[in-house]
């Protein structure tokens, strides 16, 4: 399956959404960095829980403004959605490659969704220092991905690289950059 082809499946931000919804939305980005950028996207929220363009502007927000255990729950939240919708078992240890298939045949563009905020979470969590629940998910994201589409690998062998230096006596520690 390429995880990176969207020629034929809708994506999340083309759902529709109440037109407030859309305005405060584009208020939070046009305040973006003041406290009235958040008090927009969780007004979007509050009308529009289950809509996934909001989440994603409350995740980026969060991310950004370096409030990483709130991302970290919009992200689940996200994955909580978007599993449910797809058909997907609660519980993300569970998924497997037949999982996955059936939820391809549903909706491709959710899976992909569904994935990457499974990634998502899994930096969320390395940059909050919770190293084994980050690798948990980015192991989990990899054994789905062989072709390593989505990434979760180069950041496995990135944390690989890292801890064998700490095996070596190496006393450096993660340096994460703040995207």
């Amino acid at each position: 399956m390429d995880l990176l082809d969207f020629s034929d499946c809708d994506l999340y931000f083309e759902a529709p959404m109440p037109a407030r919804v859309g305005k405060l939305i584009a208020e939070a980005s046009d305040r973006y960095g003041e406290p009235a950028a958040e008090t927009a996207l969780l007004r979007a929220y509050l009308i529009a829980p289950d809509n996934l363009t909001v989440l994603v502007g409350l995740y980026r927000y969060y991310y950004y403004q370096h409030r990483l255990d709130d991302a970290l729950q919009v992200a689940e939240r996200a994955m909580q959605l978007s599993g449910r919708n797809l058909g997907l078992p609660e519980d993300w240890h569970k998924l497997d490659e037949g999982w996955l298939a059936r939820a391809a045949s549903r909706s491709f563009g959710l899976l992909r969704f569904y994935l990457m905020a499974l990634k998502a979470a899994g930096i969320v969590l390395l940059r909050l220092g919770r190293i084994a629940e980050s690798r948990g998910r980015l192991h989990k994201l990899s054994s789905l991905d062989s072709r390593d589409q989505l990434g979760a690998a180069k950041l496995l062998a990135v944390l690989d690289a890292f801890r064998s230096g700490e095996d070596d006596g190496d006393d450096s520690t993660i340096q994460l950059a703040v995207a």
